[in-house]
């Protein structure tokens, strides 16, 4: 029987594989043999830029001894042939958890159990558990056999595994996948340092939201600096000391989804360090940001099943962007190569690895070039973790890690026959009996006219169908090794003939065998057509009919998500003419007025103003036109609002948290919205920094913040931040737990912030000579907030109802030397209004809300118009997403309570809110030189019926009425088109989920959650 591979030549050159000395005693003999072996006849991919036909490769004790088309064989060379064959680097994934221990979660954090404010890590580490980069993945790794076999039938041969549990989550080790001692695995120890936004299995309060893990993240990374320049003098800190070893480690972060690799990026801006970012799939979504961030990514390759829309209803509670992003996620890849991103590709994610290979494929088809997928799994991770000295490739030199192929790795027919690992051979697919798949020619006995057709996506998975003239028979086949077993029907009245050959040549088989009445015959199958397989290259780009389907199919949207742009919105020079001009000014409201907008700037105000060529000219005849309406309170965009696991959080900001893919974005910019200031909620008495946006409709979270302005945080006093409303009032919780503790909080936070910015005002007055020797004080980001309160760089805005609290922070702050700028909801403003005016404060109220707690029973709606005529600077707030939409009509409330004259009331959800944001000189009102925020509505903006035909912010056009009816149709064909391809996928036998109910948010002041799971903050706020 010939044996046409390598399982049978080398079964005893590998009795013991010479890969490298070993430490370990043996007891009895052993048979060592040098690991010297040639692969010749072979197409040797070295690279993926570099493919050498019928060369040789040679090993020598686990590495790569040469490669080339004339490399000598030494004598004792034990030599395959794999003519017709192919080689490959072995692939590398950078993003797994093999060999790691499960994450076990911590008991604390639960709502109906004692809360964890402490660490419970025994040790001098950290004082949070989610901060823990101590740990090694080399340390904790054991070798999984199972596992190891899983990724090594997908031609894996190297991964990278660290423990997915925290915030800073220590090292990675790159190992090899064989079978063997933890030792000889390992081929880095610390070859890594990893980062998330999950706290994992730490159980404490902090940090309960993705604000309070960049937080975290970027406190510890300011204590290791501070630990190694001087606070090691002080403690001892493992935690600390590990960080700072890590610094020199390629940083990997594992950012969540598209907006987490912004988020990540900006860390690694504040500290110098370019991360290599671990994303989840859609960043195809916002690909110019991703590319702005300069990172390279590890991209999974879990597309989403379709869901199972045959139910109408059901269908309802999917959105637009899931809709889109099941038939785009497969081109994510494509378009990262296409916008020259460097990313390397990943098993993670996957709920089942054996889909990997499929899933590559399908990206392949929709776009990602061959040579950049090999790129991908092979010489980029490699290079990303500094290990391309020794794996990735199979120069001269580097790791025998190699895998032997039938063709072209990518092709659906091909077959991974071996993997190698230091010169150690792994069988993945039995290569004796070689792809059998094409047309015999069968004789039986005296039957020379039948033909066996073997077919099947693959070598190991085959059919079998025996023609004899136009009959179709289905025989049962059993192959093992080169023996073939075959029983058939030949005469279906007879009975089963029984036939047993084995394989003489690549080409033919004979045997023997028996019919139904017992009479010994003969049999015999010559090949003759093989099964068409792929046998090109490595592609280095996407056949042109590919781009051509994927593009014609899918469009982008501007944001990612249901009444997006097919475009984003670019600024234009715009004349609005003939209109009713609510100024804000001296000069009121002036009656068919003309007002010009270049370069995002009023530019001229007046009546017939010339009509220069070539520019947008609207008609305002009969409409009133004002500036956008400004929102001091609101929580909308944010993907959470609370961080309330300590009684200060004062070092979370809200700008870390933007999502730009709210669907209230749109609604309120549908109301005339234009800028919202985005608060921290009022879970406890010191809160997050403000974030001050533009409600610009497809841009970024970054290109919504305005910048320049001043900085503004969020405090409270009431029921939430003494947790009135706790769910297990019996449980003892955090500090404060009354009104008294909560005045506590302020003065001993300020007393502290005061004596630390003494400390740092000390220092940066010392001589360099001094710095040198003196102590380093430790850089505190929640001090740095309060500090900058003390300095008036940064401004209060305060939740607040009660009169008597009210006055309680009026006076701390007085004794402390810092101001309040707002009061916010105060419905008891009305009460102290003139000590608001004398302390300069201003008021930011609802019209008209009462009687929803306790502490608003006093509320009146005549409250606002009472502040306003003490002198105080009054705006009314929704703090609600839905009444944003209608803050014109809020406003119009204080007219009939309280009397307000028109322009008045208008000021309140205008000029009003800049001026307590301090953006007074640039918004408010309709003046030459301001930003060209402006409304053009229907009718009088106080009047119920009047709605917003054109919202523009720094003159772009963010929303217009008579695009609405276009946009909303276009947004149903698309879901109809992407609901029939999906009906069409079930019916094609392809799995599907069930669609489920998701939660459109709205956030309010008192909402806390978790950091969220992948993808669930846009999930659950994206319009259908």
């Amino acid at each position: 029987m010939t044996k046409h591979f390598l399982t049978a030549l080398f079964a005893a050159g590998l009795a013991y594989s010479s890969v490298a000395q070993t430490t370990f005693p043996r007891n009895g003999v052993y048979d060592e043999r040098p690991g010297l072996y040639a692969f010749t006849n072979a197409t040797i991919i070295v690279d993926p830029k570099t493919t050498l036909q019928n060369a040789t490769l040679l090993i020598r004790d686990g590495r790569v001894e040469a490669v080339g088309t004339s490399v000598t064989v030494p004598a004792g060379t034990v030599v395959a042939d794999l003519k017709g064959k192919r080689i490959y680097p072995a692939l590398i994934d950078i993003d797994s958890d093999y060999g790691m221990p499960d994450m076990t979660r911590g008991p604390g954090g639960g709502r109906g159990g004692v809360p964890q404010y402490e660490s419970n890590k025994k040790g001098a580490y950290y004082w949070n558990q989610a901060i823990q980069p101590e740990n090694e993945a080399s340390v904790l790794f054991k070798s999984n056999p199972v596992k190891a076999d899983e990724l090594r039938k997908l031609g894996f041969g190297a991964v990278l595994t660290h423990p997915h549990d925290g915030i800073a989550r220590g090292t990675g080790t790159l190992v090899i996948l064989a079978d063997d001692r933890e030792n000889t695995l390992v081929l880095k120890p610390n070859a890594t340092a990893h980062y998330s936004f999950s706290k994992g299995s730490s159980g404490q309060q902090y940090p309960n939201s993705m604000m309070g893990s960049v937080a975290l993240l970027r406190q510890a990374m300011y204590d290791a600096d501070w630990y190694k320049r001087s606070g090691g003098k002080e403690q001892a800190n493992m935690s600390l000391d590990a960080l700072n070893r890590n610094q020199t480690l390629p940083a990997i972060f594992d950012a969540n989804d598209k907006l987490g690799i912004m988020r990540a990026d900006k860390i690694g801006d504040e500290f110098g360090v370019q991360y290599i970012i671990r994303s989840s799939g859609d960043e195809y979504q916002r690909i110019d940001e991703v590319k702005a961030t300069g990172a390279s990514l590890i991209v999974p390759l879990n597309f989403p099943q379709p869901y199972d829309v045959e139910d109408a209803w059901d269908a309802d509670n999917v959105a637009l962007a899931e809709l889109k992003h099941w038939e785009m996620a497969p081109m994510n890849a494509g378009r990262l190569a296409v916008a020259n991103i460097s990313f390397a590709l990943t098993t993670a994610g996957l709920k089942n690895k054996a889909d990997f290979w499929a899933n590559l494929r399908k990206a392949i088809e929709n776009g990602l070039p061959e040579q950049k997928a090999l790129e991908a799994l092979t010489t980029i991770p490699a290079r990303l973790i500094r290990a391309d000295d020794q794996i990735g490739t199979l120069q001269k030199g580097h790791i025998a890690n190699f895998i032997i192929t039938s063709g072209n790795l990518f092709s659906a027919d091909n077959v991974i026959y071996e993997n190698w690992m230091r010169g150690k051979q792994y069988i993945v697919t039995n290569k004796d009996a070689s792809d059998l798949r094409g047309t015999w020619n069968l004789t039986v006995g005296s039957q020379s006219n039948l033909k066996l057709n073997i077919t099947g996506k693959s070598a190991d998975k085959l059919e079998y169908q025996i023609l004899a003239d136009t009959i179709k028979i289905t025989p049962k086949v059993a192959i093992s090794g080169d023996l073939i077993s075959i029983q058939v029907p030949l005469d279906k009245k007879a009975g089963t003939t029984r036939l047993t050959g084995y394989r003489t040549t690549p080409t033919n088989i004979k045997g023997d065998g028996e019919t139904p009445d017992g009479k010994a015959i003969t049999w015999s199958a010559a090949r003759a057509v093989d099964t068409p397989r792929s046998t090109t290259g490595v592609s280095t780009t996407a056949t042109s009919s590919t781009l051509a389907s994927t593009t014609a199919v899918s469009s982008m949207l501007y944001p990612f998500v249901g009444m997006g742009n097919t475009q984003k919105p670019k600024a234009e020079t715009i004349l609005i003419k003939n209109a009713t001009v609510w100024t804000n000014e001296k000069d009121g409201i002036l009656t068919n007025t003309d007002v010009f907008v270049t370069d995002g700037k009023i530019s001229k105000v007046g009546k017939n103003l010339p009509v220069p060529a070539d520019i947008k000219v609207v008609d305002g005849t009969g409409k009133h036109l004002t500036n956008g309406i400004i929102d001091e309170h609101s929580h909308i965009a944010l993907l959470s609002i609370n961080e309330g696991g300590q009684s200060s959080s004062a070092e979370v900001r809200m700008s870390d948290v933007i999502n730009p893919e709210d669907i209230n974005i749109y609604r309120q910019l549908a109301g005339g919205v234009t800028t919202s200031q985005l608060l921290h909620g009022s879970a406890n008495a010191i809160g997050g920094q403000s974030a001050i946006v533009k409600l610009k409709w497809g841009e970024s979270a970054d290109g919504m913040l305005i910048k320049g302005a001043d900085g503004f945080i969020k405090f409270a006093l009431g029921e939430n931040v003494k947790q009135s409303n706790y769910p297990n009032p019996g449980v003892l919780t955090r500090f404060p737990q009354s009104r008294m503790g909560v005045e506590q909080v302020f003065m001993d936070h300020f007393t502290r912030a005061k004596e630390y910015a003494k400390g740092w005002a000390t220092y940066n007055k010392f001589s360099a000579k001094e710095k040198a020797t003196a102590i380093v004080p430790r850089r505190d980001i929640e001090l740095d907030a309060l500090a900058e309160i003390l300095a008036n760089k940064r401004f209060i805005t305060c939740h607040s109802y009660v009169q008597s609290e009210i006055n309680m922070l009026l006076n701390v702050a007085d004794s402390l030397g810092f101001k309040i700028n707002t009061f916010t909801h105060i419905l008891e403003g009305y009460k102290l209004a003139d000590k608001m005016a004398k302390h300069g404060v201003g008021g930011s109220s609802f019209a008209d809300w009462w009687a929803y707690k306790v502490e608003v029973h006093d509320a009146i709606p005549y409250n606002a118009a009472l502040m306003h005529r003490q002198g105080v600077t009054v705006s009314i707030n929704s703090d609600d997403a839905e009444m944003a939409r209608r803050l014109n009509q809020e406003a119009a409330k204080t007219i009939e309570y309280g009397g307000m004259t028109e322009e008045d009331a208008w000021k309140m959800v205008t000029l009003n809110p800049a001026k307590l944001l301090h953006l007074d000189n640039r918004l408010g009102s309709i003046r030459v030189g301001k930003d060209a925020d402006l409304v053009l509505w229907n009718a009088s903006p106080l009047a119920i019926y009047a709605r917003p035909e054109i919202t523009m912010i720094d003159g772009t056009i963010y929303f217009s009425l008579k695009d609405e009816d276009h946009k909303h149709d276009l947004m149903q064909a698309e879901r109809g088109r992407l609901i029939q391809k999906m009906l069409t996928a079930k019916a094609s036998g392809a799995s599907t989920t069930r669609p489920m109910p998701k939660r459109a948010r709205m956030w309010h002041c008192e909402d806390v959650e978790g950091v969220m799971a992948e993808g669930q903050g846009q999930a659950e706020q994206q319009s259908k």
